[in-house]
């Protein structure tokens, strides 16, 4: 062999070890990123429920949450790291200490408490005015859908005023935490939402 056929086949070895190293980063950085979820919303709402149903796909004994709770949740692939966090009026001051990296907003809302919406509109708005959530996608949750007189979601988005934000991609899901019902449709749009970015 020449000095010259040495010197290309060296280039070329280290060419292919770049690419397959390359190729590695690639498929670690697209089937294992974790994507950031918060859950937020008054208290009694039923995030922690939705949490563990997001989960389990069961409905578990929950008690009011003090600080946060994370889970890594799993959808064809596309990993979530989510944090469910406290709601109570005390703890809605630290929420931004979680906006960070967040690229979807879960806003869960008890689709029976009419009296405190007004109150949530509140604390929707100003979350979105925040600038670390300035790209992350938005998810409203109308929970307790199984209780009679509930508001239905689309109540629930004229009550919020969702049609006024164009500055997030923002869907709004009717959901029962106790029976899962609505949510894997929450799941496969926070998916998509996720792999459109």
């Amino acid at each position: 062999m020449t000095v010259l056929s040495l010197e290309l086949l060296k280039y070329t070895i280290l060419w292919q070890g770049f690419v397959q190293l390359w190729f590695c980063f690639m498929h670690i950085f697209f089937f294992f990123a974790e994507h950031k979820v918060i859950i937020v919303g008054l208290d009694n709402a039923g995030k922690t429920t939705i949490l563990y149903q997001f989960l389990t796909k069961e409905a578990v004994q929950t008690t009011p949450t003090i600080g946060s709770n994370v889970e890594e949740i799993a959808v064809r692939k596309t990993r979530f790291l989510v944090w469910d966090i406290g709601g109570q009026e005390s703890l809605r001051a630290s929420w931004s200490s979680y906006y960070c990296n967040t690229e979807i907003v879960i806003l869960v809302v008890d689709s029976t408490d009419r009296e405190r919406l007004t109150l949530t509109k509140e604390e929707l708005h100003r979350m979105l005015a925040h600038e670390e959530l300035q790209n992350a996608s938005v998810l409203v949750l109308a929970n307790k859908q199984d209780i009679k007189n509930s508001m239905s979601a689309a109540e629930i988005s004229q009550c919020l005023t969702l049609s006024s934000i164009t500055t997030h991609s923002w869907h709004v899901q009717a959901c029962c935490a106790l029976t899962g019902e609505g949510l894997l449709q929450s799941l496969d749009w926070m998916r998509s939402r996720v792999l459109a970015s």
